[in-house]
């Protein structure tokens, strides 16, 4: 019998206009998500970013303030490589990122504010798959995002946001997709264009590629890129893809 990890991916539904995507850190998106972010665009869906943070604790010979500023701007042309134009920061602290209300609350907002079908963030799981630990912030964003779709529909959980505070409960997520989870479930078929978009939006963070590695960001990127696309084709049909694991609320 076939394990989970080697049976079929089902295709992720296509029939929505809206998505948001949460996640930690600027980068962590174009870590394997932005192909598929450059093909929904393509096809004239809306996405919007939310960063959980501005990244200031990323780069080890930057100061915070400073790498904030550059990290930002890096990120913001990465999305509009592929095709976003609205990026938001929630400004908590990079690196120790708390789980629990204070989050739930913030992520709750944008939610209201977006209203999105889909919503996208990464890996939450405790590692990555066999011993690769994950990181606390985005074990603690992941969480607190699944509970905040929850929260987003129910009036009485954040009520402060609603009338006066201009928002209304949102109710209408219909997908949550975890991007590089090792429990993955669907995907999405990204072609070359999608995928040269994706290794551009990558390769603008370059201060954090150069620091991380040293290696050209363009000639990384399309590695990493490249290398994350094929990764579960086999489970695809031999396509190219991005893969998530996907839950419904």
């Amino acid at each position: 019998m076939s394990s989970e990890r080697e049976e079929p991916l089902a295709a992720l539904p296509e029939d929505w206009q809206c998505a948001l995507a949460v996640v930690a850190h600027p980068d962590d998106l174009e870590y394997g998500a932005a192909a598929a972010v450059a093909t929904w665009t393509g096809r004239g869906k809306r996405v919007v970013y939310a960063l959980v943070t501005r990244g200031e604790a990323g780069i080890d010979g930057i100061g915070p303030a400073e790498c904030a500023a550059i990290r930002e701007a890096e990120q913001r042309a990465s999305a509009a490589a592929v095709g976003v134009s609205d990026v938001r920061f929630l400004d908590h602290r990079d690196g120790v990122i708390e789980e629990g209300t204070a989050l739930r609350r913030d992520l709750a907002a944008v939610l209201r504010e977006v209203r999105p079908e889909l919503v996208l963030t990464i890996n939450h799981h405790d590692s990555w798959g066999g011993t690769s630990w994950n990181t606390p912030d985005h074990r603690a964003v992941g969480r607190s995002l699944l509970d905040a779709v929850g929260d987003a529909g129910n009036r009485w959980i954040f009520p402060e946001q609603l009338g006066e505070g201009g928002l209304e409960p949102w109710g209408g997520t219909r997908w949550v997709a975890v991007a590089a989870s090792p429990y993955a479930t669907h995907a999405t078929e990204v072609g070359d264009p999608a995928i040269e978009r994706a290794v551009a939006s990558l390769a603008e963070h370059r201060a954090y590629i150069t620091g991380l590695s040293g290696d050209d960001p363009v000639a990384y990127a399309r590695s990493i890129v490249t290398r994350g696309v094929e990764m579960a084709a086999g489970r695809f049909g031999g396509r190219r893809c991005v893969s998530y694991q996907v839950y419904t609320p």
